[in-house]
């Protein structure tokens, strides 16, 4: 080995052993290469270990929540038992619903466009990926620079023209180069695996979006079939005020009722119709808002099954402990992703104060002639050089960036507590009102029974004029309010079932 290899060597190790010198101020809490003081807010996570609801009877007993929720064993116990584990093919079983779905998984642009931008996020991640990686290229250049006579360059060119070469001053290069700023401070790798998180947070807003969708696909569906038992009831009332309002015609031409009997039993028969027009353009609101949800654009009617609207099956679901939420809901594992990605980025970009390191090499031929560019060894060059730079004039810059990132980073750490809180009262209000609406449920349908006695007895009553026509004229009001009322509870009741689902988290397996 030369003297001047060992003169190298030793200069690239003294320049490697200062950077690990100037290393050990740039972890300290503040200095030079720290100069600000970071709020870098750290989650926190204190809902309580279990829901403060009456559990229903048809739910499998829980699991033990003394135990920490983040044990294996409970994390394991909690999938088994909990609803949000169950696909959505499971969960609804009308194939007609289930179909309506699949369409919209297909179809839909908002979703389509979701998933554009996880391209997006990929793509970012290999932008980042290979930036610290050494960048190799091939480069064919030429140059021709002719000095003045005046100057030294010149006169050794007039020489060197006269006695071997006409034109020497003509250069061709080829050859690949390098260049490779060297990752100290993992600065390129952290803001490589923030994009990484970043898309990983894409995929969960994908999931968050799948379940929204296929909920609320769920919810319209129900709200339509809901209608069509609405039209069918109030299809049934016109029949019998229509069949009212002619008797009560025939009993004025006997004398036995007065023109003001005729007129309120027509103006209830006008009501109801009515009604029918504005639900039946409710029909059609629906049936549209389906077909924008799944992106079609025919003009056939949506298929239903509207007959087993009112004997839909709702049970409490099994909920597990808040904890879970974490594992099923979408928004939450977005949020999380979210807060390491903004803790990544802020690390890549504290490490932009310190010294970066860069090194450029190059090899390949050179020769003033095209005849002699690839004559070796004397036309082969090489080089090699290495920049260290620390940042000085622009420092307020980068500082700037810095308390950007740190605010990011707080934002998504809020946002991630915002969700979760979220979350937890979403199925706390969801639980209640399933409760709720299953009382309200049944009360309403024990009115709707002793109403349509009082049809009867109200009629028998009239007919012997033991009742007036006003008597009647209610109760067949307070009988079509009723049914109303019940279609309405139960859209409520199936509704709140669907939404606790997406509230657990389920909807997107």
């Amino acid at each position: 080995m030369s003297g001047m290899n060992r003169i190298k060597i030793v200069s690239l190790l003294t320049l490697i052993v200062s950077m690990g010198v100037l290393q050990t101020p740039a972890f300290a809490k503040k200095s030079f290469f720290h100069p600000l003081e970071l709020f870098e807010k750290k989650p926190t996570f204190n809902v309580p270990t279990k829901y403060d609801t009456q559990p229903s009877q048809d739910t499998t007993p829980s699991t033990d929540t003394k135990q920490s929720p983040d044990t294996p064993q409970l994390r394991g116990a909690i999938a088994v038992d909990s609803a949000a584990f169950i696909s959505w093919r499971q969960f609804f079983s009308d194939p007609a619903l289930i179909a309506l779905i699949e369409t919209a998984l297909a179809n839909n642009q908002e979703f389509n466009i979701t998933l554009q931008d996880i391209q997006i996020a990929g793509n970012e991640v290999r932008e980042r990926q290979s930036e610290y990686l050494p960048k190799v290229g091939v480069g064919l250049g030429g140059s021709y620079i002719r000095p003045s006579e005046n100057t030294p360059e010149g006169v050794l060119d007039t020489i060197v023209e006269r006695d071997f070469y006409r034109y020497p001053d003509f250069n061709l290069n080829l050859g690949p180069a390098l260049s490779w700023e060297v990752d100290i401070w993992r600065r390129l790798r952290n803001a490589k695996e923030a994009a990484r998180m970043r898309m990983i947070a894409q995929y969960e807003v994908r999931n968050f979006l799948i379940s929204r969708l296929v909920t609320e696909i769920a919810r319209n569906y129900y709200e339509l079939m809901a209608l069509d038992t609405s039209l069918k009831i109030l299809d049934a009332n016109i029949t019998i005020q229509e069949a009212a309002f002619l008797k009560m015609k025939a009993l004025k031409q006997y004398a036995k009722a007065n023109q003001l009997a005729v007129n309120r039993f027509e103006a209830q028969l006008n009501k109801t119709r009515s009604q029918r027009a504005a639900t039946s353009q409710r029909v059609v609101e629906k049936e549209n808002r389906l077909k924008f949800l799944t992106g079609r654009y025919d003009e056939g009617p949506i298929v239903r099954h509207s007959e087993e609207f009112m004997t839909l099956p709702v049970n409490e679901l099994q909920t597990g402990v808040p904890s879970q939420l974490l594992e099923n809901r979408a928004d939450i594992r977005q949020a999380e992703a979210a807060i390491k990605a903004a803790k990544l980025n802020l690390k890549s970009v504290k490490a932009q104060l310190y010294p970066n390191l860069t090194i450029r090499a190059g090899v390949g031929f050179s020769g003033f002639s095209p005849a002699l560019l690839f004559k070796t060894p004397q036309s082969l060059f090489y080089n090699a050089i290495g920049d260290f730079m620390l940042p000085l004039i622009n420092r307020r810059a980068i500082l700037a960036r810095i308390q950007t990132a740190d605010a990011l980073q707080t934002q998504a750490v809020l946002t991630y507590e915002q969700t979760l809180l979220k979350a937890y009262t979403d199925v706390l209000v969801q639980e209640s009102n399933i409760r709720k609406m299953q009382q309200a449920f049944d009360t309403k349908k024990r009115e709707v029974v002793l109403l349509e006695e009082s049809i009867s007895t109200a009629n028998m009553l009239f007919k012997y004029a033991k009742a007036t026509y006003i008597e009647v004229l209610l109760v067949q009001e307070e009988k079509l309010n009723a049914e109303r009322e019940l279609v309405e509870v139960k859209m409520n009741l199936v509704g709140s079932r669907v939404d606790l689902y997406r509230a657990l988290g389920g909807g997107w397996r």
